[in-house]
């Protein structure tokens, strides 16, 4: 059995120059400050975080859409950063990227059949009926009628659009699907639905998902692995159990305590955050959460916590070590 990663990214890292007018130096944004993570077949990794945390610019660096300012990424044991355009296409399509708007990610004006078949035409050499017998193949699969083949995008519910986007992304045979925000822009009763098809496709595909999302309540129902951040740093990374039974960074606290559970005894303790997520053009000098943090102290406004393992998982902050040893809330 292989057990090479399908994706291994090391310290990958994503600053951009922002410009701030002609008489003043541009500032350096840290999007992602040096990330690593392994994601094998079969298995998904959840990144999960607020708004502006470096989710979504890791999804791009890890599609291709955007080379990394430094780090290391391997595709099926290929190092995509150092490789040459024609080496790059071809990992292009290995990973394949589901965006969050079902909407918006269809050409209103082609017909469902042509959405499917266009990623063939552009990559392969099939004739145009066997790429028709693939595409409707895969729109079966994703659990559409034959009918809907030839119909326009706005003829689809939202659920129905996002399983379109799901098959034409699978259209190339992927080894790695990023899915970012997959869910979110659609209804709960909807989301039960895509995110369980996942599921099916993941176990009968053999696919490693990386799935970034805000909200824990969707990554317990799809995750094997967790990995939350914030202003583009780890904060805590490791199995869905270990993560969700116990938490041991405050942000993860935070973040499990605002996601509704029907269960009182699944309720985590409430955690409050006060102030705003820091600027990223200007984070904090030490821990990046302490402005928030409930428990900061001195030593987390000068001294940034390495990320290190802690209790079968990792853990960026100075107080880990006595989180995992206090007594079970």
């Amino acid at each position: 059995m292989n057990t090479q990663p399908v994706v291994e990214a090391d310290g990958l890292v994503q600053t951009y120059r922002i410009k701030r007018g002609l008489l003043r130096e541009p500032a350096q944004l840290r999007a992602v400050g040096g990330v690593s993570f392994a994601v094998q077949r079969g298995r998904t990794l959840a990144v999960v975080g607020e708004s502006g945390c470096g989710k979504s610019t890791l999804a791009r660096m890890v599609t291709l859409i955007e080379q990394p300012t430094a780090g290391t990424l391997r595709l099926a044991g290929v190092d995509a950063v150092g490789a040459d355009a024609a080496e790059r296409r071809k990992l292009r399509r290995a990973v394949q990227l589901v965006f969050q708007n079902p909407y918006g990610s269809l050409n209103p004006r082609k017909k469902i059949g042509a959405a499917l078949e266009a990623p063939l035409e552009i990559n392969t050499r099939l004739a145009r009926a066997e790429r028709e017998e693939r595409g409707r193949a895969m729109l079966a699969k994703v659990g559409l009628r034959p009918e809907h083949y030839t119909r326009y995008p706005h003829m689809f519910s939202g659920g129905q659009r996002q399983r379109i986007a799901i098959a034409r992304a699978l259209m190339l045979e992927p080894a790695l699907l990023v899915a970012d925000e997959p869910v979110s822009a659609l209804d709960v009763s909807v989301q039960a639905q895509v995110l369980n098809l996942l599921v099916d496709l993941q176990h009968e595909l053999g696919l490693a998902y990386l799935f970034i999302s805000h909200d824990l309540g969707v990554v317990r129902h799809i995750a094997h692995e967790v990995m939350v951040m914030y202003l583009g740093l780890v904060m805590e990374q490791g199995p869905k159990e270990r993560i969700f039974a116990r938490p041991l960074h405050p942000y993860t606290q935070a973040l499990l305590a605002s996601t509704p559970a029907v269960d009182a005894d699944r309720r985590a303790p409430r955690v409050v955050l006060q102030g705003e997520l820091p600027s990223p053009l200007d984070p904090p000098a030490g821990c990046v959460f302490v402005t928030r943090c409930p428990y900061a102290a001195p030593r987390c406004r000068a001294e940034r916590p390495e990320l290190r393992e802690v209790d079968a998982r990792h853990v960026s902050c100075h107080f880990a070590e006595q989180f995992a040893a206090a007594p079970s809330p």
